[in-house]
């Protein structure tokens, strides 16, 4: 559709992203609950193999196989079931055929994949740019969910990411090249450099390589200038709800947290706001 069809039409246009962003959040639940699932599987498979044995693995479990069904009774999922945000509705957040509960989350994660990429065009405008930040809230979401279920952040969704923003200022230059690839090379090595430090001294191991690759993606994003920002954002965050976190589940200060989510929750608001925010302070400051 071209775009000054799009612009001339904003409520149509609107529409079409929120159903198809709903329809994308339906199978991100998808990617979230099956991408780990099928990590783990690939790592027992090498494991053997390394081993001499034969894998046993059962192939048929990727991200379009097996189809949608229900874990407890295991009754398939019928398209009228698999609706995003009005089947649990209509369902009252219960199975069709055994009346097991359905997380509250999989409508969450689909509502907010079609908030996400409404948010992103109309700040960035219907166009090339308002449709690759949409792209890039997308992944962090799927990112910041498994993160939190699983502490991992995979390569397979940091490192597309990183590539995605340096080809996007490649072809738009939103921003330097150079100021992106900057951005990605130091938001690695800042991590990289705080994780060897706080091993040296500690013996432990503070944060995993996934966030490195991640915050290295934010800086191809949107250039080394942002990245103190972000790096300040998501640590006074983590701190905060890091610690609310653990008082109220009454767990020890050694008890593992993904840092992840707090890092892609800064990226976004540094990449919708991060401006305003640099404004705010240096205003503050009187540095400008």
């Amino acid at each position: 559709m071209p775009s000054d069809l799009l612009t001339e039409h904003p409520f149509v246009s609107y529409t079409l992203i929120t159903i198809v962003s709903l329809m994308l959040g339906s199978f991100f639940n998808v990617v979230i609950y099956r991408l780990p699932k099928m990590m783990e599987a690939q790592w027992r498979r090498d494991c053997l193999e390394l081993s001499g044995e034969e894998p046993s693995e059962d192939d048929n479990f990727n991200l379009a196989l097996p189809h949608s069904h229900c874990p407890k009774c295991q009754a398939p999922v019928k398209a009228w079931q698999n609706i995003p945000v009005v089947s649990y509705i209509l369902l009252r957040g219960r199975c069709a055929s055994c009346r097991a509960p359905i997380g509250l989350r999989y409508p969450v994660i689909e509502a907010a994949t079609a908030i996400l990429a409404v948010l992103a065009f109309a700040v960035f405008g219907l166009s090339l740019h308002g449709a690759a930040i949409a792209v890039f809230c997308w992944l962090l979401l799927i990112m910041t969910v498994i993160d939190i279920d699983h502490q991992l952040l995979p390569d397979s969704l940091t490192l597309p990411l990183l590539w995605l923003g340096l080809a996007f200022h490649s072809v738009t230059a939103t921003i330097p090249l150079t100021d992106a690839v900057w951005g990605a090379m130091a938001g690695y090595l800042s991590l990289w450099s705080v994780y060897w430090l706080f091993k040296l001294l500690t013996g432990k191991e503070g944060m995993g390589y996934g966030d490195f690759k991640l915050l290295a993606a934010l800086g191809a994003w949107m250039g080394w200038q942002v990245l103190p920002l972000i790096i300040i954002l998501s640590s006074l965050v983590g701190a905060v709800l890091g610690g609310l976190t653990l008082a109220l589940s009454g767990q020890g200060r050694s008890t593992p947290m993904p840092f992840g989510p707090y890092l892609a929750g800064a990226g976004l608001i540094a990449m919708f706001w991060g401006d305003t925010l640099l404004n705010a302070y240096l205003q503050f400051a009187g540095l400008k």
